[in-house]
């Protein structure tokens, strides 16, 4: 036991609770991952996008991997901004409000969606309409990548954005090393709070957008069987 142990004999549990919460962290990234490479499948295959998918960044930092997203979640908010633009442009003003107006009926806003992806690309594949429909016209997936990238913002710039992730074989004080540098009773607690802080929020904000991406897959997989 080092003078730090015996000094603060909570230090041992605190560094436990700083690798749960950074697993906790870097599982909840992955399904970030996961959902946002969906999301860039689903505009790649109907609406002619060419957007690259991403990965976890092993040998680099939380920052690091939050900027990855950041760029990925930038680059599909602009392709939608596009896609929107185009139909702006081909409909007429009534109809194209059509498709955000709440009232109007699904079914016909996702029939209408289609028709004017088969008219901006050329041809238009079953899932086109509901694509359109629930990523480009939904407040819901707007408000959750908003929120998401927010977020990642905030992680990426606290006292966790130049914590190195971790690397599956690596032991605890290897990982406890990469993350603190230290194991005083103050950087234990501060890196405590911090991971409690963000994760919490990261948390409910990923779960909102994942879910959202779920959604829209789950119909697109319908629609083409």
């Amino acid at each position: 036991m080092n003078l730090s142990d015996l000094l603060y004999p909570n230090n041992p549990k605190r560094r436990q609770d700083i690798i749960d919460l950074h697993q906790e962290l870097l599982a909840c990234m992955q399904l970030n991952f996961e959902a946002t490479n969906d999301l860039i499948e689903a505009l790649n295959a109907h609406l002619g996008a060419r957007i690259t998918h991403i990965k976890m960044k092993e040998g680099g930092t939380i920052k690091e991997n939050c900027d990855i997203i950041i760029r990925a979640l930038t680059d599909i908010q602009q392709e939608m901004w596009n896609f929107d633009n185009k139909m702006k442009k081909k409909l007429a003003p009534v109809m194209y409000q059509k498709l955000y107006d709440i009232k109007q009926p699904e079914l016909e806003k996702i029939a209408t969606a289609h028709k004017i992806v088969s008219i901006i690309l050329g041809e238009a594949t079953a899932s086109a309409g509901i694509i359109v429909v629930k990523l480009i016209g939904s407040n819901i997936i707007k408000a959750a990548v908003n929120k998401l990238v927010a977020l990642l913002v905030q992680i990426g710039v606290s006292v966790l954005g130049g914590i190195g992730i971790s690397v599956l074989g690596l032991g605890i004080e290897i990982i406890l090393h990469a993350i603190l540098g230290a194991v005083e009773r103050d950087h234990l607690l501060t890196c405590i709070q911090s991971y409690e802080q963000h994760l919490a929020e990261f948390k409910e904000a990923s779960e909102a957008y994942q879910c959202a991406i779920i959604e829209v897959s789950m119909l697109v997989k319908d629609k083409a069987k």
